[in-house]
């Protein structure tokens, strides 16, 4: 991942969650706000009943305003203007409270003119289910300018509230698990990518060092191939052609790795010009060939009778086409029979690279173009590689904008295909 895309992740979802958490936010003070007003105000009506109730019962009239006072957000005091009997109170209290659907606690008290106190009433319980006396929960204090009123307390009227907003409770609680996830997994994220920017600068360095050694090897190989005394000695001459030809693979390695260090570092330039793919083919194609013979296998092409010019970068598209018959090669089994089949249709050039090897299984397509990424086969290694061919042939493609795709079935092969467009002109750079 790129630092500028990485920092683009972080920046947009930092946003977005500070975002649902100020919506989250936001609805759950709303959502308690709308609860507590509703509660107030259904609790202020079931006093103002219970007041209304006393007063025909006491055939007196209630006072013509502030009937019922919240002197807090669970304490009401109601001014009846007429003497009030406790247990018809608690019995008419119940009454309005399940009447408009108040499931809370209450605990009352009455003001007692001998006294100029509070007389307390009880605690009573919303639900009917029998519990062990309750103490007083709390201070109802009296109004000093009332003659005749009671006072009620709602003590878990907090409860209460949280209790009607459960699914906003969820909800909210979601939210903090994923806020949390999306921290972790940010933090997994910069420390993966630190991990995998330190695996690729050893992985550069490492290659690097490794240019000067093979330099030295490929000199002592090829004198030591030119000298008499060896080219006289077949054991020798035998010796020398392995540690060239070993040389030749691991420098091949090599420079793959450095090339595609340079497209992940975006210094990678394509440098095209008109070329004709029947000059680049054939002699890769021959070399192939006898790849293919030397296994015991057999190699078939059929290409247009015509030129076939392309604009592209003639080094990479050597490459490319290298890795793809080296690949058929290497895959296409014991005895690889290899065909490669070019059409022309709307301008562009298809080639087709088939093999007979054994397949490969659907959920690996996808991932077959990635680095490092090679077909599992369980213990069996026998075919040696690094999985950078076809992750490079991926780049070369895209960067030159053309489609390559796989075509595979268990047991029955697998097949590449390339997608070229045609030059028409020296200048035209396809689109």
């Amino acid at each position: 991942m790129h630092e500028q895309v990485l920092r683009r992740v972080i920046l947009l979802g930092t946003v977005a969650i500070l975002g649902i958490v100020g919506m989250q936010t936001y609805w759950v003070a709303t959502t308690w706000n709308l609860n507590d007003t509703e509660f107030s105000q259904k609790a202020q009506l079931a006093l103002y009943g219970v007041a209304r109730q006393l007063a025909a019962e006491n055939n007196t009239s209630l006072p013509k305003r502030d009937i019922v006072r919240q002197r807090s957000s669970n304490y009401f005091i109601v001014n009846t203007e007429s003497e009030i009997d406790a247990q018809r109170l608690e019995f008419l209290m119940q009454q309005e409270l399940q009447r408009l659907n108040l499931d809370i606690d209450f605990e009352y008290a009455i003001f007692d003119c001998s006294t100029n106190e509070m007389a307390y009433g009880g605690y009573c319980f919303a639900d009917s289910e029998p519990r062990p006396p309750a103490a007083r929960a709390g201070n109802l204090p009296p109004d000093e300018n009332l003659l005749y009123y009671f006072g009620v307390k709602f003590p878990t009227r907090i409860g209460y509230i949280w209790q009607k907003m459960q699914l906003v409770v969820f909800l909210s609680v979601i939210l903090i698990l994923t806020v949390a996830f999306f921290s972790y997994s940010l933090v997994v994220i910069l420390r993966q990518r630190r991990l995998a920017t330190m695996q690729k600068e050893f992985i550069d360095n490492m290659t690097h060092e490794f240019k000067t050694p093979l330099s030295t090897i490929r000199i002592a190989a090829t004198v030591l191939a030119r000298d008499e005394r060896v080219a006289r000695d077949a054991r020798l001459s035998r010796y020398a052609r392995l540690i060239h030809e070993q040389y030749e693979r691991l420098n091949g390695q090599v420079e793959k790795v450095l090339q595609i260090a340079s497209i992940e570092k975006g210094d990678f330039n394509i440098k095209r010009e008109r070329i004709d793919l029947q000059e680049i083919l054939p002699p890769l194609l021959s070399s192939a060939r006898a790849r293919t013979e030397e296994r015991d296998g057999h190699l078939t092409w059929q290409l247009p009778e015509r030129p076939l010019p392309l604009y592209a970068d003639p080094l990479h598209l050597a490459n490319i086409l290298h890795n793809l018959l080296d690949n058929a090669v290497k895959y296409g089994g014991p005895s690889p029979r290899i065909a490669v089949i070019g059409r022309v249709a709307h301008d562009h050039l298809h080639l087709a690279v088939s093999d007979n090897g054994p397949g490969i299984a659907p959920e690996h397509q996808d991932r077959l173009f990635e680095k490092f990424y090679r077909v599992p086969t369980g213990d069996v290694h026998d075919v040696k590689g690094f999985g950078l061919g076809l992750y490079y042939v991926a780049q070369i493609c895209r960067a030159h904008r053309w489609d390559i795709r796989v075509e595979s079935k268990p047991g029955r092969g697998t097949t590449l295909h390339l997608r070229l467009p045609l030059s028409t002109s020296p200048e035209a750079v396809p689109a």
